[in-house]
């Protein structure tokens, strides 16, 4: 008799498809799958405080290794809790399999308290749903739903949610089950000859917006080499998932919404590869919600590095890519301003480093001071819900052991996941966050000024965060802390943190940045400078 239960089957299932990482938080109808965590030794189960904090986590690790963990949740309210960061994961492409509990069959009937439609929830964030009604089919699910993480068009990563009803996992006569290896697309020669035509006659007017997997290395490369060839202008989506930067590899810029109609001035063609074609984040009186100029015809060129690189060959043949050299900021001295702490970053930046960035309008500086650092990997908020931070450090942190993670993040959004320090102290995981403390929601307030029908007092006070103290919060949780006011000492601590192992947060105190409008560009970088009194910038090489 087969005396395998469903949770087995799956979880075996999971193994055998290279699933390495299951971030969890279950409850009662999670407990056979539990159970099997903790036998199977070569499944890496990490508890995390919170479901957005577990989604997160999985939305790092898959960002880093290309494959996806699992997550285990507790019903439609815990994955109600991890929706967030299921969106960001969604926005990035981040292969992700959900697996949620569900009451037992034979008791939905009885609308017991936790009881709500989780298929409708989970499909608003998930490309694939399913849900479990027998246990000799549980493996076979299980096969399917990690097919179809990886399996969505244009080769990016999607996520998929199993409901696994409580009967169904510890119910026996369970099977694991092999999963079909996913092929990626070829590229489409059609619109590799279009836009290989398209350059040939409009490449001046020409702007090539990057983003997926052709913001890593291979991708750059061939971005470059076509830009010298044909002098079309290359632009980085404005939200990357995971970018590959730094010296030896090629600079690309990043476009940016204030910025965007100078950035994409006198483009004719857009060419998306990889990208969305541009909008603005909300709607307003004064600016289209298409960042697209007027009359631009927009060419979608797929989403693989490989149809990018057959258009370089085809434009560029034996040119090679510009790459970028190993420079540093000089290292900055006095008061500390949010400009100033990111020339520390790029100053001690080490190699091989992974930089989660949810630093909101403190890292402004962020992408000019890093720009020449050695060969780094930078992901970012992809979807807009903030809590992103902490959690996709914690989840490259569990990718890549052996790396050094930077969590570089705003204080309003630390603390919708702050329960992911607790998880790094609890695994050892090596990652130093400094928390940028301006004591506001400083972008609401920017937004406020700029599209509030009217501002006042009493309006700002709502965006006002006083009283955090991040160094007594951190240190509650497990994890070493300190708090920094200067240049000097931000340096000293993050040369600290970076040479040690193990968690470790800094709290920068900075003031807000003064004002929406003036949101730094190539121009505008000096003037906001003397804006929030940035005297003390270092000027030599960093060190």
């Amino acid at each position: 008799m087969n005396e395998t239960t469903g949770a087995r089957a799956v979880l075996d299932t999971l193994r055998h498809r290279g699933v390495e990482a299951c971030f969890t938080n279950p409850g009662t109808s999670e407990m056979h799958f539990v159970s099997e965590l903790g036998v199977q030794l070569d499944m890496r189960a990490v508890l995390c405080l919170f479901e957005g904090g577990a989604t997160g986590a999985a939305d790092g690790y898959g960002r880093m290794v290309d494959r996806p963990a699992c997550t285990l949740l507790h019903l439609g309210p815990g994955l109600g809790n991890g929706v967030a960061n299921l969106h960001n994961a969604r926005r990035a492409g981040t292969p992700i399999l959900n697996i949620v509990g569900d009451h037992a069959t034979h008791h939905k009937v009885f609308d017991a308290p936790l009881e709500s439609d989780i298929d409708a929830l989970a499909s608003t964030v998930s490309r694939w749903v399913r849900r479990t009604t027998s246990v000799g089919e549980a493996g076979r699910d299980a096969a399917d739903a990690v097919a179809a993480t990886g399996s969505v068009r244009n080769g990016t990563g999607s996520v998929a949610t199993l409901i696994l009803p409580a009967d169904m996992g510890w119910g026996v006569g369970g099977r694991a089950a092999a999963v079909s290896p996913v092929s990626m697309p070829e590229p489409d020669r059609g619109r590799v000859e279009e836009v290989a035509l398209l350059l040939r006659r409009h490449a001046p007017h020409v702007t090539v917006l990057l983003g997926g997997d052709l913001l890593k290395r291979r991708g750059r490369e061939a971005a470059s080499r076509l830009a010298t060839a044909t002098g079309a202008r290359i632009l980085a989506e404005s939200s990357p998932a995971r970018q590959e930067r730094g010296a030896g590899i090629p600079e690309v810029e990043r476009l940016v919404e204030v910025t965007a109609a100078e950035q994409l001035a006198g483009t004719r063609v857009l060419v998306l590869a990889g990208a969305r074609a541009p909008v603005s984040f909300f709607a307003s009186p004064r600016q289209p919600s298409s960042l697209v100029p007027l009359g631009t015809a927009v060419v979608e060129l797929g989403a693989t590095v490989a149809a990018l690189q057959e258009v370089a060959d085809v434009l560029a043949p034996g040119v090679n890519p510009v790459l970028v050299g190993l420079t540093r900021p000089g290292m900055p001295s006095g008061e500390l301003t949010a400009r100033k702490a990111a020339a520390v970053v790029g100053a001690l930046l080490p190699e091989g480093a992974i930089v989660s960035d949810e630093a909101v309008t403190s890292g402004w500086w962020l992408a000019q001071e890093t720009a020449h650092c050695p060969p780094h990997d930078w992901l970012t908020l992809t979807g807009g819900a903030i809590g992103q931070g902490m959690p996709v450090a914690l989840g490259a942190a569990v990718a890549c052991p052996d790396r050094p993670v930077l969590n570089l993040q705003a204080d309003g959004s630390a603390m919708y996941t702050l329960q992911a320090l607790w998880t790094q102290a609890r695994e050892g995981l090596n990652v130093t966050t400094v928390i940028f403390n301006n004591s506001s929601y400083a972008i609401l307030k920017m937004e406020l000024e700029r599209r509030g029908p009217s501002v006042n007092e009493r309006s700002k006070k709502l965006l006002e965060l006083p009283g955090l103290d991040f160094v007594s919060l951190a240190r509650g949780m497990g994890v070493p802390a300190e708090k920094v006011a200067t240049a000097e000492d931000l340096a000293q601590q993050l040369r600290r943190s970076l040479a040690e192992p193990g968690p470790s947060l800094i709290e920068a105190i900075v003031p807000a940045v003064a004002s929406f409008r003036n949101r730094p560009t190539a121009s505008s970088l000096d003037e906001i400078a003397t804006d929030v009194g940035d005297e003390g910038l270092g000027t030599g090489p960093g060190v």
